[in-house]
């Protein structure tokens, strides 16, 4: 990709990398230092140097990857972005003799293929749906998330997630929401809570010795207030204690994406938390990328935990078995399709639980299909939710909108932050009539108080 003369990058660049104690680094100095990023990104995780190594370029994740099937772009197939990188690799730091690397293909490491990096890198969602197609097990989206890591320290990191970080770092969120705000909106959602059942539902903050520690998205404090609403009902009716945490209402963490000691001291931050407020479990919300971390990242990063962290669905479920809650499905009758986010299924297993719930509170569910482990994207995963990346994250969208489509739900149940903030825009963009909600709000309108 050779980019016109002052042609900005897109995603646009942040020029501020404090957060992670980055520096933006001169054009003249990116391709020696990039070079040397890579071969010890190589030496330090296996899975990199195997996948450099492995493909054999069958072809089989090429029609399994929604932003190919979206864009049209050939570097937008899996194997063909990550042999933006393996060139180089073979190029410079592959073992062997040379003329068996050159066979290969190879190419030297200059400023228009760390541009292209930063381009198809940051059109990769990290849905790792190509790994459940290839031959091998080769997931993309660990050579995604290993090459974002080398070009933030490149000094190559959109602002929209570097804004974020800065919000999660600063506020112990991703919105940037400060104390007042935060007590603020706890007070409205109480009193929408009293006017709605006629009950004192409390959304209690900061209360030591609570069984459970609940950590939402920040999301749900202002633009999905249903979900924390029917969160707050589920907890009332189970006669549970719990509370949010004044210094982390954030489950998202926007490190997994790019940065892996941002990712560490966020996790690291939840469980310091859990330990002063002497809770028992810890719940997660309805947030894919961000329960991925805590169930799949906490006790290799830091160390054995001294409570479970469960996820929310895990939660209700359990409670719906031992009767402890109980559901009135006519409250929800329009007919429910389901999506699964790709974190929550794909990277964890939670498949089953969230559909087991959903039939007992909605009259009517329809099954997608992909469902499950092939389920596509929603095409806003992996911090690609900035405004100029709008047109490329409808074409992202294009898949999973022809699944919805052809269900003829009238409600798409999409239980993750980032696909509640996307997938309205893709529904709209494509002509579909269909509302977008969280299993929560589901959960909380059909509860028996």
């Amino acid at each position: 990709m050779t980019l016109q003369p002052n042609k900005q990058l897109i995603p646009y660049l942040a020029k501020d990398l404090s957060p992670i104690d980055a520096l933006v680094i001169p054009d003249s100095a990116k391709p020696a230092y990039g070079l040397e990023l890579l071969e010890r990104f190589i030496k330090n995780k296996r899975a990199l140097a195997l996948y450099m190594e492995n493909c054999t370029r069958c072809g089989a994740c090429i029609n399994q990857c929604h932003s190919y099937l979206g864009t049209q772009d050939k570097n937008n197939i899996p194997v063909m972005r990550t042999d933006l990188v393996r060139r180089v690799y073979k190029k410079h730091l592959a073992a062997g003799p040379a003329f068996l690397r050159k066979l290969d293909g190879q190419s030297n490491l200059d400023n228009n293929t760390i541009d292209s990096w930063y381009k198809y890198f940051y059109q990769c969602n990290q849905c790792r749906r190509c790994a459940v197609f290839c031959p091998k097990g080769i997931d993309t989206a660990e050579v995604t998330i290993a090459m974002r890591e080398v070009l933030a320290h490149l000094g190559m990191v959109p602002k929209f997630i570097m804004d974020v970080t800065r919000n999660l770092t600063r506020t112990g969120n991703n919105m940037g929401i400060p104390l007042a705000a935060l007590e603020d909106s706890i007070d409205f959602l109480e009193d929408e809570l009293k006017e709605e059942t006629g009950k004192d539902i409390a959304i209690p903050l900061d209360m030591v010795g609570a069984e459970v520690l609940y950590n939402p998205s920040s999301a749900d404090l202002f633009s999905n207030t249903d979900g924390l609403m029917g969160v707050a009902k589920m907890f009332y009716a189970a006669g549970v204690s719990w509370t949010l945490s004044s210094q982390i209402i954030e489950t998202a963490n926007f490190g997994l994406f790019f940065h892996e000691p941002t990712l560490i001291a966020h996790n690291k931050k939840l469980i310091r938390v859990g330990k002063q407020l002497k809770v028992k479990r810890i719940v997660a919300g309805e947030c894919g990328h961000g329960w991925r971390t805590w169930r799949m990242f906490t006790k290799t990063i830091n160390g054995p935990l001294p409570f479970p962290v469960v996820h929310v669905f895990e939660e209700a479920l359990n409670y719906y078995r031992q009767k402890r809650i109980k559901f009135n499905k006519n409250k929800n009758i329009k007919t429910v399709t389901f999506h699964d986010p790709c974190n929550m299924s794909r990277a964890t297993g939670i498949v089953e639980e969230p559909r087991e719930i959903l039939r007992e509170c909605v009259s009517n569910f329809i099954e997608m299909a992909p469902r499950g482990y092939e389920s596509y994207c929603c095409g806003g995963g992996s911090g690609l939710l900035m405004d100029e990346d709008y047109e490329l994250r409808m074409k992202l969208g294009k898949a999973k909108a022809d699944s919805v489509m052809k269900t003829g739900a009238e409600i798409l149940c999409a239980p993750c932050a980032i696909c509640k903030a996307q997938l309205p825009h893709v529904m709209k963009h494509y002509n579909i009539k269909i509302e977008v909600k969280g299993l929560t709000d589901l959960i909380g309108n059909a509860l028996i108080l």
